[in-house]
């Protein structure tokens, strides 16, 4: 029964492949290898797409011309505003000892934060990236490691005993990059985070909170208008004590006008929460949509982001 039902099985294959017309026979077999020769150009195509979109996206949301391991950092022309993306980040220590704020000490600047680690703590990413210098600096940074991230910025690791990444290197969020320690100009073990946007140093105490191990939202708005402000605020709330002097939030402050000082110390922020628009963000706090704008510079058809950090006095 079995060998009866193959038979007949085999010639009714055999009989629908007849009807199909010369022809049309001719035409699949000659459109077979076009298919595979299509499919395969589109996966170059699809490749290359992807490639160029990468590289962009790793030279940090077109804001950089170059890739390059032979400067540290290089300083270019600040956007008025940029929104750095801050979710998917990594505390680059889980100690949480801020020894020394960003800003003047020792009437020199301090372009970083100091964060006390000892020799063997492991040192993580920020942010996923692609490491772009791994150097040693007797006379500064000791050894160090710079990754430029998808989000713009640009963070530097200093004064670590060993590296664990090596140039041109793609990390994710949380990979262990080097161990800590004391090299270069250090007086001990501790970590020197920076963080940059477009080689421009930026207080990393307005991004990140190394006492609750936390960003201050999924966003961080920067404005040059306000950055110089806003950072000696962050270095009040999340900093430390520099050492040698007075506080660096002090310092700064100190070095703008008093009517300044006195706005600085009483901005409120507001965390933009998942449906809110500014209306509702107006009204929760007793002000207008008109202020809200003008503090944040932004204008009422702006979209807001969840997480994305406005003043509102």
């Amino acid at each position: 029964m079995f060998l009866k039902n193959l038979k007949k099985i085999a010639f009714l294959a055999l009989t629908s492949f007849a009807v199909i017309p010369a022809s049309a026979q001719d035409l699949l077999a000659s459109q077979a290898p076009i298919d595979r020769t299509m499919k395969s150009i589109d996966s170059i195509a699809l490749k290359s797409i992807i490639q160029k979109e990468n590289s962009e996206v790793v030279l940090g949301a077109n804001l950089y011309n170059e890739w390059s391991n032979q400067y540290t950092h290089k300083e270019t022309v600040l956007p008025d505003s940029f929104l750095i993306d801050l979710r998917g980040f990594h505390m680059p220590t889980d100690r949480t000892n801020v020894t020394s704020n960003f800003g003047y000490r020792w009437r020199r600047q301090h372009k970083g934060i100091d964060v006390k680690v000892y020799i063997g703590d492991t040192i993580r990413s920020a942010f996923n990236g692609k490491v772009r210098i791994v150097k040693y600096d007797r006379r500064g940074y000791g050894k160090y490691v710079v990754i430029r991230h998808y989000n713009g910025l640009e963070t530097i690791y200093g004064h670590m005993s060993k590296w664990l990444v090596a140039e041109n290197q793609e990390v994710k969020a949380g990979d262990p990059i080097g161990l800590g320690g004391n090299t270069g100009r250090s007086t001990g073990s501790h970590l020197h985070f920076e963080t940059r946007l477009c080689g421009v140093a930026l207080n990393p105490a307005l991004m990140f909170d190394f006492h609750n191990q936390d960003v201050i939202g999924d966003y961080y708005m920067f404005q040059r208008s306000t950055y110089q402000r806003e950072s000696a605020v962050a270095n009040r709330l999340r900093g430390a004590g520099a050492k040698g002097g007075k506080n660096n939030a002090e310092m700064e402050l100190a070095r703008q006008k008093p009517a300044k000082s006195a706005v600085a110390a009483n901005v409120r922020y507001h965390k933009v929460k998942k449906g809110e628009s500014l209306s509702t963000i107006a009204r929760k706090h007793g002000t207008t949509i008109k202020a809200l704008c003008n503090l944040n510079h932004i204008s009422t058809r702006t979209r807001l982001m969840p997480g994305q950090i406005l003043k509102y006095n």
